[in-house]
């Protein structure tokens, strides 16, 4: 499981190092790390765990990706992600008929 969830972090974030805007990187990432603490909640939610559990569960990748993606936002600058938005927003709009 942790080989997964690493998978889907480093591939999107390498990906995004390569395909963004240096100061892009950064919002894009947190957005990422924010879609994937919802996924790993949500899988948490679903799947009961004993709350004794020893093991790494879902719920403490869910919080280790939410500090991350905070840690993130806060270093990024809130123009870059304004500008993220925007870039988005506007590749959405032309590809539309």
């Amino acid at each position: 499981m942790v080989t997964l969830f690493s998978l889907l972090t480093a591939l999107p974030a390498v990906l995004a190092l390569h395909m963004l805007e240096p100061g892009l990187v950064l919002p894009a990432f947190s957005v990422l790390l924010f879609a994937e603490a919802a996924l790993a909640g949500i899988a948490a939610h679903l799947i009961h765990m004993p709350d004794n559990a020893e093991d790494i569960t879902l719920w403490d990748f869910a919080g280790g990706f939410t500090l991350i993606g905070c840690a993130a936002a806060v270093l990024g600058e809130p123009d870059q992600a304004a500008l993220f938005l925007t870039e988005q927003g506007s590749l959405r709009a032309a590809s539309q008929p």
